[in-house]
């Protein structure tokens, strides 16, 4: 396998193989060697035409704790502001050497544009495309899951995922359902009609319109950020209804299943989609999901570029 795109491209084995790498890459670099030579001579492109403080210093941490050498590529203040194509951008970075780019663009669909073009001869792995998809973070947060809930192992038959908040312009959302689905969770998708896609009746979950019909019911309470840079329009009446309706607040918290947790993509509206008291109570694993993206994101580099996934040919 040469690129990450979509975790739909993964089989169910290819899901655990990328996890129990990140589980023994997490061994390995908390000990006393901090850093492993696996990728040392190969280069990596951060390719991203978005905002992004989370996903891209993970990716670079992860990448330099294999000893690879990172190209950071920012669209601002690149030539791209000039008019500068994907192609010709990504063609000149390879050019200096890179051997795989990870991408994140405003445009669905772009990393696969970039994969399946011809264009490049370099891997590629999908940093989040549009409201389509990003693959690594559902990795981290299953392996997030998986820590948490140690009883399933690699079989989350009979544990319930709730999925709460902006579903219509969430790439987060799209690739945790595949994966949680490809690992036997239920899951439950809350939002207000408004920013619940159409089709979704064809995802394979279950939805709900309100967070308070079953907060009590699920073992994991994944909050979703509020895009408002995606929305053109009004999807809610105001920030403090939706806060009232859709956020998980101190009431709520207290009557969440027991032994349940909370999980956020980051970065957080406080006050808006989850409150402070849920944001810092010991039921979150905001940070835990922090330290596994770095995790995750090693061992899809190790395995694209130094090792192999199961399955490959």
């Amino acid at each position: 396998m040469k690129n990450l795109l979509s975790i739909a491209d993964l089989s169910r084995d290819e899901i655990i193989t990328i996890l129990d790498t990140a589980g023994e890459l997490s061994r390995v670099t908390q000990g006393p060697v901090k850093k492993l030579p696996t990728l040392r001579g190969r280069t990596i492109v951060n390719l991203f035409f978005e905002d992004s403080t989370r996903t891209r210093l993970s990716f670079e941490s992860a990448a330099k704790k294999l000893s690879a050498d990172v190209i950071n590529f920012s669209a601002k203040g690149s030539s791209v502001s000039k008019g500068e194509s994907l192609k010709d951008t990504a063609q000149t970075l390879e050019a200096m050497g890179a051997d795989l780019m990870v991408i994140r663009h405003p445009a669905s669909g772009a990393a696969q544009l970039l994969a399946s073009s011809g264009w490049i001869e370099a891997g590629v792995v999908n940093a989040g495309d549009g409201t389509h998809e990003h693959p690594t973070q559902a990795l981290l947060d299953a392996l997030t899951i998986r820590e948490n809930f140690p009883e399933y192992g690699n079989d989350f038959t009979g544990l319930h995922v709730a999925i709460v908040g902006d579903i219509l312009h969430s790439r987060v959302a799209r690739s945790n359902v595949l994966l949680l689905k490809a690992m036997g969770a239920k899951v439950t998708l809350v939002a207000p009609p408004t920013l619940m896609p159409y089709g979704v009746g064809t995802w394979g979950v279950d939805t709900a319109y309100e967070l308070d019909q079953i907060i009590e019911h699920c073992d994991v309470v994944m909050m979703l950020r509020v895009q408002s840079e995606r929305m053109n329009g009004s999807f809610f009446p105001s920030e403090r209804e939706y806060a009232r309706e859709y956020g998980l607040n101190q009431e709520r918290l207290y009557r969440m299943k027991s032994g349940s947790i909370i999980m956020h993509p980051g970065p957080m509206n406080r006050g808006l989609e989850i409150s402070a008291e849920a944001a810092d109570s010991t039921r979150s694993r905001v940070l835990s999901q922090v330290k596994n993206g770095v995790n995750v994101r090693m061992a899809v580099l190790y395995l694209l570029l130094g090792g192999s996934i199961a399955g490959d040919n």
